[in-house]
């Protein structure tokens, strides 16, 4: 490598956890949708409340996605979570996804907790230096 070759840029570990945190959105919204048919055929129908339920629930999801790159997303996708496990009121089978949803992003704080123990401390791959 010669002295005018720009540095290779290290790579961003956050750019990717945002790209996971707006992937689990969009496929949490995927599995609140899902529970349309579940709710009409077993929970009883669907009433105009338990649709703009699920349907604004998805949509909320999905709007959230695009804002992964703001501070705090994080806490904003564990706090919505409690909408979802207010599902029980809808069907029990709504509030029993909230609740591994919450799983989920619990798992997903703590990653985020352990990324930023390695970032502090310079152990992550792309702050290391190439062998001399």
């Amino acid at each position: 490598m010669s002295d005018d070759t720009p540095a290779a840029k290290a790579p961003d570990p956050w750019k990717s956890f945002r790209g996971v945190m707006a992937g689990t959105l969009i496929l949490e919204a995927i599995v609140v949708l899902l529970a349309l048919p579940v709710v009409n055929l077993v929970g009883g129908g669907l009433t105009a409340w338990s649709t703009a339920y699920l349907i604004g629930f998805a949509v909320l999801l999905v709007l959230l996605a695009g804002v992964q790159g703001r501070p705090g997303a994080i806490w904003v996708n564990l706090g919505v979570q409690l909408i979802l496990v207010a599902g029980f009121a809808v069907y029990p089978a709504v509030g029993f996804v909230g609740v591994l949803f919450v799983v989920v992003w619990g798992v997903i704080a703590y990653l985020r907790a352990d990324v930023l123990r390695r970032q502090r401390r310079g152990l992550l791959p792309g702050q290391q230096q190439p062998p001399q």
